[in-house]
Parts: C-alpha cells; sequence; structure tokens
C-alpha cells in the first residue's frame, strides 16, 4: 500500500462515485479503477460493489476506511512533529472554529499570521461551539475557537466580547415585536436560553415565529432583506446601513453578549507552531 492508496480509499468513501474520486485524486477514472483493484487483489478482498448509483464500501472496506483515517491522520502528526525540529515555525495546524467564527473573523486572522509565518498551513474544521469542545479534548485540533465556554477545558482564553442585538431591516421598538415575524437559527443553548429569559421578563406574548434557518449567515440575509428580525451579533450587522438594532439587557441591566473564546489542549502547545499562534493570537486584538 502506497500513501496514495490510502488516500484513495478515504476519497471513496466521501464521494461514493469512482469518477469524482478521479477527479479530486487528479487521476483518470480507468487508472484509479486500476488500483482499486490492485488494493483488492493486496488484501485478497472485494472492497467495494459498483453500481450504476455509485460504489457501496463492502465490510472489509469499511474496515480499511477507518484505517484510512487513521493513518492520513498519524502520517500528518508525523509530519507536523519533523517539521518541529527542522523549522519551528512551520507545520499545519489544525483549527477548529465555529461557523460564525470562521466566517467574520477567522479569514482574517489566518491571513495575518500567514504574512508572518508563510510555511505554516492550515486545516479548518467548521463545526457548532459545542462540537469544537470535543474536537480540541480528543486532540483532533490543535485549536479552537468557540461562542460559548461549556467547561473542561483548562487552557481557555477570551477574545472578544459583543452585544447580542434584535436586527431588523427598518426602525421598531420594544413593543413592536411581538407582532413581527422572528427568523430563528440553530443556536447554542446556552447563548438562546438567555435570549429566551429576557422575551419572558420583557414581553408578556410569545414570539410568532415566522422562519426558521440553520446558520446565522442565513439569518441575516433574511433579516436584510425584510422578512423579520432575528437576535445577531453585533459584528454581523454593525457595518450594514440598512439594518437597525437594539441591545438587550438582563434582569440586573447588564448587557446579553456573546464571547468568544481560544481553547486548546496542552498536548498541542508542545509543538512550537501551536504555541506560536497561540500567542499570536492572545496579542491581536480581534
Amino acid at each position: 500500500m502506497e500513501d496514495r492508496d490510502w488516500k484513495i480509499i478515504k476519497v471513496l468513501s466521501a464521494e461514493k462515485n469512482i469518477t469524482k474520486a478521479a477527479q479530486v485524486m487528479y487521476m483518470s477514472q480507468p487508472a484509479l479503477t486500476a488500483r482499486l483493484r490492485q488494493i483488492e487483489q493486496e488484501f485478497g478482498v472485494q472492497i467495494v460493489h459498483r453500481s450504476s448509483k455509485g460504489i457501496q464500501f463492502t465490510p472489509a472496506g469499511e474496515l480499511l476506511v477507518e484505517m484510512a483515517e487513521e493513518f492520513i491522520d498519524r502520517m500528518e502528526q508525523i509530519k507536523d512533529k519533523v517539521r518541529h525540529f527542522s523549522n519551528e515555525n512551520a507545520g499545519t495546524l489544525v483549527i477548529g472554529a465555529s461557523n460564525y467564527f470562521t466566517i467574520y473573523t477567522l479569514p482574517q486572522l489566518l491571513h495575518s499570521f500567514k504574512d508572518q509565518y508563510p510555511n505554516t498551513d492550515f486545516t479548518i474544521i467548521t463545526d457548532w461551539s459545542r462540537n469544537i469542545f470535543n474536537i480540541v479534548y480528543a486532540q483532533k485540533a490543535h485549536v479552537g475557537f468557540v461562542s460559548v465556554d461549556y467547561g473542561g477545558v483548562k487552557n481557555i482564553h477570551c477574545l472578544f466580547e459583543e452585544p447580542i442585538c434584535v436586527s431588523y431591516y427598518k426602525p421598531f421598538s420594544l413593543a413592536d415585536l411581538p407582532k413581527l415575524p422572528l427568523i430563528l437559527y440553530q443556536s447554542d443553548y446556552m447563548i438562546q436560553s438567555r435570549i429566551d429569559k429576557w422575551w419572558r421578563r420583557n414581553l408578556s406574548v410569545p414570539p410568532i415565529v415566522g422562519m426558521r434557518v440553520n446558520n446565522l449567515v442565513t439569518c441575516k440575509e433574511m433579516v436584510q432583506y425584510g422578512l423579520g428580525y432575528a437576535f445577531l451579533p453585533r459584528r454581523m450587522t454593525q457595518n450594514i446601513e440598512s439594518i437597525y438594532t437594539m441591545e438587550i439587557s438582563d434582569a440586573d441591566n447588564q448587557k446579553i453578549t456573546r464571547k468568544t473564546w481560544l481553547i486548546y489542549n496542552e498536548q498541542s502547545i508542545n509543538l512550537s507552531i501551536v504555541q506560536t499562534f497561540v500567542d499570536f493570537i492572545k496579542n491581536t486584538r480581534v
């Protein structure tokens, strides 16, 4: 088995189609098919079933998919450790980040870091904050950026804090909200529970939910086109003149905010490039 063979298996598992997998691997379809047959001959088992609808892995093939993922991850870890000895500021940083942070903040940070450390590569894992915690804890990412502190991570640093605002496409008042359609998006339950408490404390009737979407970006677009109001982080709308906002506060008259945290684990920080990145983030005004 060559290194490329493991990558072929992983890509086939993701694409479920030989033609598409060949395109991803920059191979011709006959070449990839021939290589797949050689892998099957080497192990003495059939790896996939082929049909007009694509491919399906056999039980033996599913085992090889698991092994392929482990092999590729392990090789990346080995390469990073070797780079650590040859060039302290080189290697691949695996970063887990919430969808919101990935879109609105991460690109600028990586651009600035890459300017200073050009031999750095990045692998980005985008997921919900609660899942990023698990990914970092399981050492599947060197660092993570999350919007909620769920606890359990020793190394955590607050990057910034921003108000959560009621956002609508035209001027409005608190009394208007029960009559307007609310656009809900999938959110971490800890943030949503604080918004729900604010609503119950200030308004006597439940909101009219006019739409449900799966992420903040889609939600913001719907608000911008006048399809309803939503509770959005301030930096999402601060440069959009067509969106009007109102900050919300808790029972102690403290602004309800959304914090963004940097998290990392003890093992990852032993890599120089990870330590350099963590120090860079801590010293950068976000």
